[in-house]
C-alpha cells in the first residue's frame, strides 16, 4: 500500500514546494506596503499592487503635453500601468536598450532628429530587432517591405535591409525628417508613423485642429502616443516604477570587426568558421542576411559584422550601464 501512493505523495509535496517558491518569487517582486500607505486597511494577502502616478505634464521632443485633461490623463494612465505590470516585457526593452541606444542616438543626431524618437523603435518592436508583425513589418522600426524599399532599403528574399539596425534606423531619420516637414509638430509625426502620414493629414484637415493629442484617431494610433510617452516616463526611472536591474544585467554593446564583401558567398557556414564564429553568432550579428549564402550579382559592397572573441563571451563585472538610471548598483 505505501508503494502505491508513496509515488502521488511525493508528487504533491514536490508541487506544494514547487507553488511555494513560485509564490515567494512573485511576491519578491513587490514591496509590501506599510501602515500608512495602507492607510489602515488590512488586506488578504502580503503584498500590494499599486497604480503608478500620472504626472501632471511630460515633455516629449522639446515639446511639453499638459496631462490635466481628463481623456489625455486616462490615456497616460493606461499606458503606464500597462509598462508597469508587463514585467518581463519592459526589463528586456531596457536591457536591449543598453546594446541598441548607443547605435540609435549618434544617427538620429546626425540627422539633426529629437533623441526621444528613439522611444518610437522602443514601442515599435520592444528593440527586438527579429521582430516581424502578422502584416509583414520587419525589424526594430517595423518598416513594411514596399515602404523600406521608398526609403532605400534592399528588401528581399535573400537580404533584407529592415533587419539592419543601423541601416533601418537612417531609413526611419528620412521618414521621420519628411513627416516633420510636412507636420511641424513631432507627435503628430509620430501618429503618422503609425497610421501613415494621408490619414493624419486627412484627420486634422477634417477635424480643424493640428495636435495630435486632440485628434480622434483609429485605437491602435491613438494609444501610440501615449505608450510613446509612457515608454520614455518609465524608461527615464525605472526603478520609480519598481524595476530594479544592477549593471550585470543588462545587455552590452557586441564589439565587432567589419568585413566587406564585393562577391556573393555561396556558404555563410563555412565563411563564419574561416573567421573563426559558429554560423549561428554570424546570423544574430547580421540578421539581415536571410539565408544560408550572400547573393550578390551587382557587385554590391556588403559590410558584415564578426563578433570579437572578446565580444561573444559574458564579462558580468565588465558591463558598462549607457544609462545609471536603469541600475540601482
Amino acid at each position: 500500500m505505501m508503494k502505491k501512493t508513496s509515488k502521488p505523495l511525493l508528487s504533491r509535496v514536490m508541487i506544494a514546494i514547487g507553488t511555494a517558491l513560485v509564490a515567494c518569487t512573485f511576491l519578491v517582486g513587490y514591496r509590501t506596503l506599510n501602515a500608512t500607505e495602507r492607510g489602515g486597511l488590512q488586506s488578504e494577502v502580503p503584498y500590494g499592487v499599486t497604480s503608478p502616478t500620472v504626472p501632471e505634464r511630460v515633455e516629449f521632443a522639446g515639446q511639453q503635453i499638459e496631462l490635466l485633461r481628463n481623456d489625455l490623463r486616462e490615456r497616460m494612465d493606461r499606458e503606464l500601468l500597462s509598462f508597469t505590470y508587463m514585467h518581463s516585457n519592459t526589463l528586456l526593452i531596457i536591457k536591449r536598450a543598453n546594446r541598441l541606444f548607443p547605435l540609435i542616438e549618434p544617427i538620429l543626431r546626425e540627422n539633426n532628429l529629437p533623441d526621444d524618437l528613439k522611444y518610437l523603435a522602443v514601442i515599435e518592436s520592444n528593440l527586438q530587432y527579429s521582430a516581424r508583425s502578422p502584416a509583414g513589418a520587419a525589424g526594430i522600426w517595423q518598416f513594411m517591405p514596399k515602404t523600406g524599399r521608398d526609403y532605400g532599403l534592399e528588401v528581399g528574399e535573400n537580404i533584407d535591409e529592415r533587419y539592419h539596425t543601423e541601416k533601418a534606423t537612417r531609413a526611419a531619420c528620412r521618414y521621420l525628417r519628411e513627416a516633420y516637414d510636412k507636420f511641424g509638430d513631432w507627435l503628430c509625426v509620430a501618429a503618422s508613423y503609425n497610421g501613415g502620414q494621408q490619414r493624419i493629414s486627412s484627420a486634422r484637415q477634417k477635424q480643424l485642429v493640428d495636435k495630435a493629442t486632440d485628434l480622434w484617431l483609429a485605437e491602435e494610433t491613438s494609444r501610440y502616443l501615449f505608450r510613446l510617452l509612457a515608454a520614455k516616463t518609465v524608461m527615464s526611472h525605472p526603478s520609480r516604477y519598481g524595476f530594479l536591474l544592477k549593471s550585470e544585467q543588462l545587455y552590452p554593446p557586441i564589439p565587432c570587426t567589419r568585413v566587406s564583401v564585393t562577391t556573393g558567398i555561396d556558404n555563410l557556414a563555412a565563411f563564419a568558421k574561416e573567421h573563426g564564429i559558429f554560423y549561428a553568432q554570424l546570423k544574430e550579428a547580421n540578421p539581415w542576411l536571410r539565408d544560408t549564402f550572400l547573393q550578390n550579382r551587382s557587385g554590391r559592397t556588403y559590410v558584415l559584422s564578426i563578433p570579437t572573441r572578446e565580444g561573444i563571451y559574458y564579462h558580468p563585472s565588465k558591463i558598462v550601464p549607457y544609462n545609471k538610471e536603469w541600475v540601482i548598483d
